[in-house]
Protein backbone atom coordinates (compact mmCIF):
# COMPACT_ATOMS: atom_id res chain seq x y z
CA UNK A 1 0.00 0.00 0.00
CA UNK A 2 0.91 4.05 -0.75
CA UNK A 3 1.76 5.67 2.68
CA UNK A 4 3.36 9.05 3.97
CA UNK A 5 7.01 7.91 5.25
CA UNK A 6 8.93 9.63 7.98
CA UNK A 7 12.95 8.90 6.90
CA UNK A 8 14.41 11.96 8.83
CA UNK A 9 14.21 15.31 9.89
CA UNK A 10 12.70 17.31 6.87
CA UNK A 11 12.88 13.80 5.02
CA UNK A 12 9.43 12.09 3.87
CA UNK A 13 8.75 10.45 1.16
CA UNK A 14 5.25 8.88 -0.25
CA UNK A 15 6.57 5.43 -0.52
CA UNK A 16 5.18 1.67 -0.78
CA UNK A 17 4.68 -0.37 2.49
CA UNK A 18 3.60 -3.60 3.34
CA UNK A 19 0.00 -3.50 4.48
CA UNK A 20 -0.94 -3.82 7.86
CA UNK A 21 -2.07 -7.38 9.46
CA UNK A 22 -3.56 -8.02 12.70
CA UNK A 23 -1.08 -8.56 15.57
CA UNK A 24 -3.11 -8.52 18.65
CA UNK A 25 -6.96 -9.99 19.22
CA UNK A 26 -7.79 -6.75 20.03
CA UNK A 27 -6.72 -4.98 16.79
CA UNK A 28 -8.53 -3.97 13.74
CA UNK A 29 -7.87 -3.12 10.21
CA UNK A 30 -9.50 -0.36 8.95
CA UNK A 31 -9.36 1.00 4.91
CA UNK A 32 -8.71 4.39 5.02
CA UNK A 33 -10.95 6.69 3.06
CA UNK A 34 -9.81 10.46 4.75
CA UNK A 35 -6.60 11.43 6.66
CA UNK A 36 -5.53 14.74 7.57
CA UNK A 37 -2.27 16.62 7.48
CA UNK A 38 -2.00 17.76 11.51
CA UNK A 39 0.56 20.79 13.39
CA UNK A 40 1.98 18.41 14.85
CA UNK A 41 3.11 16.17 11.89
CA UNK A 42 4.91 19.43 11.02
CA UNK A 43 6.99 19.19 14.53
CA UNK A 44 7.96 15.73 13.80
CA UNK A 45 9.19 16.54 10.27
CA UNK A 46 11.06 20.36 11.21
CA UNK A 47 12.37 18.29 14.59
CA UNK A 48 10.81 19.86 17.06
CA UNK A 49 9.64 16.84 18.40
CA UNK A 50 12.29 14.46 18.37
CA UNK A 51 12.68 10.58 18.73
CA UNK A 52 11.09 9.55 15.20
CA UNK A 53 12.21 6.43 14.22
CA UNK A 54 12.73 5.94 10.19
CA UNK A 55 10.44 3.99 9.04
CA UNK A 56 7.25 5.39 10.58
CA UNK A 57 4.14 5.60 8.47
CA UNK A 58 3.26 9.48 9.64
CA UNK A 59 -0.75 10.84 10.62
CA UNK A 60 -3.05 10.48 13.60
CA UNK A 61 -6.26 11.33 11.94
CA UNK A 62 -8.68 9.16 10.19
CA UNK A 63 -11.86 8.08 9.35
CA UNK A 64 -12.39 4.78 7.23
CA UNK A 65 -14.22 1.22 6.89
CA UNK A 66 -13.44 -1.40 8.94
CA UNK A 67 -11.83 -4.20 6.81
CA UNK A 68 -10.78 -6.67 9.39
CA UNK A 69 -11.16 -7.30 13.21
CA UNK A 70 -9.38 -9.57 15.73
CA UNK A 71 -10.72 -12.40 17.72
CA UNK A 72 -10.82 -9.89 20.94
CA UNK A 73 -13.24 -7.13 19.34
CA UNK A 74 -16.74 -7.04 19.52
CA UNK A 75 -19.27 -4.17 18.51
CA UNK A 76 -17.28 -3.53 14.99
CA UNK A 77 -17.67 -5.16 12.30
CA UNK A 78 -16.18 -5.54 8.80
CA UNK A 79 -18.08 -2.94 6.48
CA UNK A 80 -18.78 -0.49 9.57
CA UNK A 81 -17.96 3.63 8.71
CA UNK A 82 -15.46 4.79 11.91
CA UNK A 83 -13.66 7.55 13.17
CA UNK A 84 -10.49 6.78 14.55
CA UNK A 85 -9.42 8.52 17.91
CA UNK A 86 -6.03 9.91 17.77
CA UNK A 87 -4.40 9.18 21.19
CA UNK A 88 -4.65 4.93 21.77
CA UNK A 89 -6.28 3.42 24.96
CA UNK A 90 -6.61 0.14 26.07
CA UNK A 91 -10.37 1.56 27.61
CA UNK A 92 -9.90 -0.79 30.52
CA UNK A 93 -6.93 0.39 32.61
CA UNK A 94 -7.75 2.91 35.89
CA UNK A 95 -6.56 5.93 34.18
CA UNK A 96 -9.02 5.04 30.67
CA UNK A 97 -11.72 3.96 33.14
CA UNK A 98 -11.41 7.63 34.77
CA UNK A 99 -11.67 9.21 30.54
CA UNK A 100 -7.75 9.78 30.80
CA UNK A 101 -7.72 8.06 27.86
CA UNK A 102 -3.54 9.54 27.04
CA UNK A 103 -2.38 8.14 29.79
CA UNK A 104 -3.15 4.26 29.55
CA UNK A 105 -1.03 2.41 31.35
CA UNK A 106 -1.32 -0.15 28.47
CA UNK A 107 -1.25 1.17 25.06
CA UNK A 108 2.32 2.20 24.86
CA UNK A 109 4.26 -0.22 24.68
CA UNK A 110 7.08 1.49 26.71
CA UNK A 111 5.58 1.01 29.47
CA UNK A 112 3.35 2.35 31.82
CA UNK A 113 5.27 5.60 32.93
CA UNK A 114 5.75 6.65 29.20
CA UNK A 115 2.97 8.32 29.00
CA UNK A 116 0.90 9.06 25.72
CA UNK A 117 0.77 6.71 22.58
CA UNK A 118 -0.77 8.49 19.64
CA UNK A 119 -0.68 7.35 16.01
CA UNK A 120 2.46 8.13 13.74
CA UNK A 121 4.44 9.87 15.99
CA UNK A 122 8.42 8.87 18.01
CA UNK A 123 9.42 6.39 19.66
CA UNK A 124 8.24 6.94 22.97
CA UNK A 125 4.87 7.06 21.93
CA UNK A 126 5.24 3.06 20.76
CA UNK A 127 5.92 3.98 17.74
CA UNK A 128 2.66 2.82 16.24
CA UNK A 129 2.06 3.71 12.46
CA UNK A 130 0.12 6.11 11.28
CA UNK A 131 -2.90 6.98 9.62
CA UNK A 132 -1.47 8.64 5.92
CA UNK A 133 -1.83 5.25 4.66
CA UNK A 134 -4.24 3.09 2.80
CA UNK A 135 -5.01 0.78 5.23
CA UNK A 136 -3.91 0.97 9.32
CA UNK A 137 -3.69 -1.43 11.90
CA UNK A 138 -5.64 -0.09 15.24
CA UNK A 139 -4.65 -1.21 18.63
CA UNK A 140 -7.57 -1.75 21.42
CA UNK A 141 -9.87 -1.42 18.40
CA UNK A 142 -12.85 -1.32 20.91
CA UNK A 143 -11.77 2.06 22.43
CA UNK A 144 -9.93 3.53 19.53
CA UNK A 145 -12.82 3.70 16.86
CA UNK A 146 -16.09 5.20 17.14
CA UNK A 147 -18.68 4.54 14.72
CA UNK A 148 -19.84 7.21 12.31
CA UNK A 149 -24.01 8.15 12.35
CA UNK A 150 -24.94 7.75 8.69
CA UNK A 151 -26.07 11.30 8.63
CA UNK A 152 -22.07 12.44 9.57
CA UNK A 153 -20.10 12.40 6.53
CA UNK A 154 -16.29 11.63 5.91
CA UNK A 155 -15.42 14.78 5.72
CA UNK A 156 -17.31 16.16 8.92
CA UNK A 157 -16.03 13.00 10.69
CA UNK A 158 -12.14 13.68 10.21
CA UNK A 159 -12.28 16.41 12.29
CA UNK A 160 -13.44 14.79 15.09
CA UNK A 161 -10.51 12.62 14.47
CA UNK A 162 -7.88 15.00 16.96
CA UNK A 163 -9.03 18.50 16.03
CA UNK A 164 -12.35 19.03 17.64
CA UNK A 165 -11.79 17.18 20.24
CA UNK A 166 -8.31 18.50 21.45
CA UNK A 167 -10.04 21.79 20.78
CA UNK A 168 -12.87 21.36 23.30
CA UNK A 169 -10.50 19.57 25.90
CA UNK A 170 -8.09 22.93 25.98
CA UNK A 171 -11.30 24.65 26.45
CA UNK A 172 -11.93 22.62 28.95
CA UNK A 173 -8.07 23.01 30.68
CA UNK A 174 -9.05 26.48 30.57
CA UNK A 175 -11.57 26.33 33.21
CA UNK A 176 -13.93 28.04 30.48
CA UNK A 177 -17.63 29.27 32.16
CA UNK A 178 -20.60 30.92 31.57
CA UNK A 179 -19.86 35.05 30.77
CA UNK A 180 -16.24 34.29 30.96
CA UNK A 181 -13.59 36.38 28.81
CA UNK A 182 -11.45 33.84 26.75
CA UNK A 183 -7.85 34.73 24.38
CA UNK A 184 -7.00 32.20 21.86
CA UNK A 185 -3.29 31.85 21.09
CA UNK A 186 -3.23 30.78 17.42
CA UNK A 187 -5.87 31.04 15.10
CA UNK A 188 -4.93 27.74 12.97
CA UNK A 189 -7.89 24.83 12.69
CA UNK A 190 -7.13 24.46 16.65
CA UNK A 191 -7.78 27.45 17.42
CA UNK A 192 -10.71 28.15 15.00
CA UNK A 193 -12.53 25.18 16.84
CA UNK A 194 -11.18 26.49 20.01
CA UNK A 195 -12.83 29.34 19.25
CA UNK A 196 -15.99 27.26 18.78
CA UNK A 197 -15.25 25.05 21.65
CA UNK A 198 -15.13 28.31 24.24
CA UNK A 199 -18.36 29.96 23.12
CA UNK A 200 -20.32 26.50 23.39
CA UNK A 201 -18.53 26.12 26.89
CA UNK A 202 -20.55 29.44 27.60
CA UNK A 203 -18.12 31.95 26.66
CA UNK A 204 -19.15 35.99 26.28
CA UNK A 205 -16.15 37.14 24.57
CA UNK A 206 -13.42 35.66 22.57
CA UNK A 207 -10.29 37.23 21.68
CA UNK A 208 -8.25 35.47 19.19
CA UNK A 209 -4.09 36.14 18.58
CA UNK A 210 -2.27 35.38 15.73
CA UNK A 211 -0.08 36.81 12.51
CA UNK A 212 -1.96 35.39 9.52
CA UNK A 213 -4.63 37.14 7.99
CA UNK A 214 -6.60 34.34 6.45
CA UNK A 215 -6.74 33.02 9.54
CA UNK A 216 -7.54 35.90 11.73
CA UNK A 217 -10.62 36.43 8.46
CA UNK A 218 -11.42 32.81 9.31
CA UNK A 219 -11.94 33.67 12.80
CA UNK A 220 -14.11 36.88 12.12
CA UNK A 221 -16.68 34.53 10.62
CA UNK A 222 -17.32 33.29 14.34
CA UNK A 223 -17.51 36.92 15.58
CA UNK A 224 -14.44 36.52 17.48
CA UNK A 225 -12.35 39.85 18.64
CA UNK A 226 -8.91 39.37 16.22
CA UNK A 227 -5.43 40.30 17.06
CA UNK A 228 -2.83 40.48 14.14
CA UNK A 229 0.43 40.58 16.22
CA UNK A 230 2.29 41.43 13.50
CA UNK A 231 0.59 44.87 13.62
CA UNK A 232 -0.60 45.01 17.35
CA UNK A 233 0.98 44.54 20.91
CA UNK A 234 -1.51 41.33 21.94
CA UNK A 235 -0.82 41.56 25.43
CA UNK A 236 -1.49 45.87 25.70
CA UNK A 237 -4.47 45.32 23.03
CA UNK A 238 -5.79 42.86 25.28
CA UNK A 239 -5.97 44.46 28.66
CA UNK A 240 -6.89 47.67 26.84
CA UNK A 241 -10.30 46.11 25.72
CA UNK A 242 -10.79 44.51 29.14
CA UNK A 243 -10.25 47.25 31.01
CA UNK A 244 -6.66 47.11 31.67
CA UNK A 245 -7.50 43.64 33.86
CA UNK A 246 -6.80 40.73 31.27
CA UNK A 247 -8.85 37.99 30.24
CA UNK A 248 -10.61 35.71 32.59
CA UNK A 249 -8.93 32.65 30.64
CA UNK A 250 -6.69 31.75 28.06
CA UNK A 251 -6.74 28.67 25.44
CA UNK A 252 -2.70 28.88 24.27
CA UNK A 253 -3.32 26.73 20.74
CA UNK A 254 0.01 27.30 19.33
CA UNK A 255 3.09 25.19 20.83
CA UNK A 256 6.63 25.39 20.40
CA UNK A 257 6.95 26.18 16.80
CA UNK A 258 5.60 29.80 17.81
CA UNK A 259 6.64 32.38 15.30
CA UNK A 260 7.32 35.92 17.12
CA UNK A 261 6.27 39.51 15.41
CA UNK A 262 8.27 40.29 12.71
CA UNK A 263 6.89 43.91 12.46
CA UNK A 264 4.62 46.54 14.72
CA UNK A 265 5.18 47.41 18.58
CA UNK A 266 5.37 43.41 19.43
CA UNK A 267 8.41 42.95 17.58
CA UNK A 268 10.98 45.25 19.44
CA UNK A 269 10.39 43.13 22.53
CA UNK A 270 10.59 40.23 20.64
CA UNK A 271 13.73 41.32 19.37
CA UNK A 272 15.53 41.92 21.98
CA UNK A 273 14.84 38.45 23.26
CA UNK A 274 16.02 36.81 20.20
CA UNK A 275 18.92 35.29 21.93
CA UNK A 276 17.12 33.46 24.42
CA UNK A 277 14.59 32.52 22.20
CA UNK A 278 17.22 30.97 19.68
CA UNK A 279 18.60 28.93 23.02
CA UNK A 280 15.32 27.38 23.06
CA UNK A 281 15.36 26.82 19.50
CA UNK A 282 18.26 24.70 19.65
CA UNK A 283 17.12 23.24 22.65
CA UNK A 284 14.08 22.15 21.25
CA UNK A 285 15.16 21.28 17.81
CA UNK A 286 18.53 19.83 18.18
CA UNK A 287 18.16 18.16 14.91
CA UNK A 288 16.20 20.64 12.93
CA UNK A 289 17.57 20.33 9.46
CA UNK A 290 15.67 23.25 7.34
CA UNK A 291 15.94 23.59 3.23
CA UNK A 292 16.26 26.87 2.85
CA UNK A 293 12.48 28.20 3.97
CA UNK A 294 10.89 24.83 4.05
CA UNK A 295 11.21 22.90 7.72
CA UNK A 296 12.02 26.11 9.47
CA UNK A 297 11.01 25.45 13.61
CA UNK A 298 9.93 28.25 15.26
CA UNK A 299 11.58 31.33 16.09
CA UNK A 300 10.33 32.13 19.27
CA UNK A 301 9.21 28.85 21.26
CA UNK A 302 8.02 30.59 24.68
CA UNK A 303 6.14 33.35 22.86
CA UNK A 304 3.22 31.83 23.16
CA UNK A 305 3.04 30.82 26.97
CA UNK A 306 4.43 34.05 28.04
CA UNK A 307 1.52 36.03 26.13
CA UNK A 308 -0.82 33.30 27.71
CA UNK A 309 0.79 34.66 31.27
CA UNK A 310 0.76 38.29 30.20
CA UNK A 311 -2.43 38.61 29.27
CA UNK A 312 -5.08 36.60 31.68
CA UNK A 313 -6.02 38.31 34.74
CA UNK A 314 -4.92 37.48 38.11
CA UNK A 315 -6.50 34.64 39.34
CA UNK A 316 -7.20 33.57 35.81
CA UNK A 317 -6.33 30.27 34.53
CA UNK A 318 -4.64 29.00 31.16
CA UNK A 319 -5.02 25.79 28.93
CA UNK A 320 -2.08 24.56 27.11
CA UNK A 321 -2.78 22.56 24.15
CA UNK A 322 -0.09 23.62 21.62
CA UNK A 323 2.45 20.77 21.40
CA UNK A 324 5.57 20.96 23.11
CA UNK A 325 8.54 17.97 23.68
CA UNK A 326 10.08 16.56 26.57
CA UNK A 327 12.93 18.71 26.59
CA UNK A 328 11.09 21.32 26.57
CA UNK A 329 11.62 23.71 29.52
CA UNK A 330 10.97 27.43 29.29
CA UNK A 331 7.82 29.02 31.11
CA UNK A 332 7.23 32.02 33.23
CA UNK A 333 6.60 30.41 36.28
CA UNK A 334 7.41 32.81 38.70
CA UNK A 335 5.29 35.44 36.80
CA UNK A 336 2.45 32.54 37.04
CA UNK A 337 2.51 32.29 40.50
CA UNK A 338 2.56 35.91 41.46
CA UNK A 339 -0.65 36.22 39.64
CA UNK A 340 -2.18 33.14 41.52
CA UNK A 341 -2.74 31.41 38.07
CA UNK A 342 -3.91 27.81 37.52
CA UNK A 343 -2.22 26.12 34.70
CA UNK A 344 -3.40 23.00 33.05
CA UNK A 345 -2.04 21.08 30.11
CA UNK A 346 -1.72 17.87 28.25
CA UNK A 347 -2.92 15.53 25.31
CA UNK A 348 -6.34 15.14 24.76
CA UNK A 349 -8.18 12.07 25.72
CA UNK A 350 -10.05 12.08 22.70
CA UNK A 351 -12.35 9.34 23.27
CA UNK A 352 -13.67 10.52 26.39
CA UNK A 353 -15.32 13.45 23.95
CA UNK A 354 -15.68 12.43 20.62
CA UNK A 355 -19.21 10.66 21.06
CA UNK A 356 -21.00 14.19 22.52
CA UNK A 357 -19.11 16.04 19.73
CA UNK A 358 -20.23 13.92 17.19
CA UNK A 359 -23.88 14.65 18.80
CA UNK A 360 -23.33 18.22 18.45
CA UNK A 361 -22.16 17.81 14.55
CA UNK A 362 -25.30 15.49 14.06
CA UNK A 363 -27.87 18.31 15.38
CA UNK A 364 -26.13 20.57 12.88
CA UNK A 365 -24.71 22.71 16.30
CA UNK A 366 -21.07 22.66 14.90
CA UNK A 367 -20.38 21.90 11.12
CA UNK A 368 -16.43 20.79 11.06
CA UNK A 369 -16.27 21.01 7.31
CA UNK A 370 -15.80 25.42 7.38
CA UNK A 371 -12.36 24.58 8.50
CA UNK A 372 -11.07 22.38 5.85
CA UNK A 373 -9.27 24.69 3.31
CA UNK A 374 -7.83 22.30 1.17
CA UNK A 375 -8.38 18.57 0.10
CA UNK A 376 -5.67 16.79 -1.74
CA UNK A 377 -4.79 13.37 -3.31
CA UNK A 378 -2.29 11.31 -1.27
CA UNK A 379 -0.06 11.18 -4.23
CA UNK A 380 0.87 15.26 -3.58
CA UNK A 381 0.58 14.55 0.38
CA UNK A 382 4.38 15.53 0.56
CA UNK A 383 3.77 18.26 -1.85
CA UNK A 384 0.70 19.60 0.74
CA UNK A 385 2.87 19.04 3.67
CA UNK A 386 5.53 21.59 2.14
CA UNK A 387 3.07 24.31 1.50
CA UNK A 388 1.61 24.03 4.91
CA UNK A 389 5.00 24.03 6.80
CA UNK A 390 5.39 27.54 4.81
CA UNK A 391 2.71 28.67 6.86
CA UNK A 392 0.73 30.03 3.14
CA UNK A 393 -2.26 32.18 3.20
CA UNK A 394 -5.45 30.27 3.33
CA UNK A 395 -3.70 26.68 4.48
CA UNK A 396 -5.96 25.64 7.27
CA UNK A 397 -6.85 22.26 7.03
CA UNK A 398 -5.75 19.62 4.14
CA UNK A 399 -8.07 16.53 4.56
CA UNK A 400 -6.47 13.81 1.84
CA UNK A 401 -8.96 12.24 0.31
CA UNK A 402 -7.57 8.46 0.08
CA UNK A 403 -10.83 6.82 -1.27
Amino acid sequence: MKAVVWHGTGDIRMEEVPDPKILEPSDAIVRITRSAICGTDLHLVRGTMPGMVEGTVLGHEAVGVVEEVGPAVRGFSRGDRVVVTSTIGCGTCSYCRAGYYAQCDTANPNGPTAGTSFFGGPETTGPVDGLQAEYARVPFAMTTLVRIPDAVSDDQAILLSDIFPTAWFGARLAEVGKGDSVLVLGAGVVGQFAIASAKRQGAGRVFVVDGIASRLDKAREQNAETVDFNHEDPVALVKELTGGIGVDRVIEAVGVDAQRPKTGPAAEQAEQQAEQFEQERRQAAPEANPSGEQWVPGDSPSQALRWAVQAVAKAGSIGVIGVYPPGFSSFPIGEAMNKNLSVKMGNCNHRRYLPELLDLVVSGVVDPTTFITQHEQPVNAVEAYETFDRRDEGWLKTVLDVA
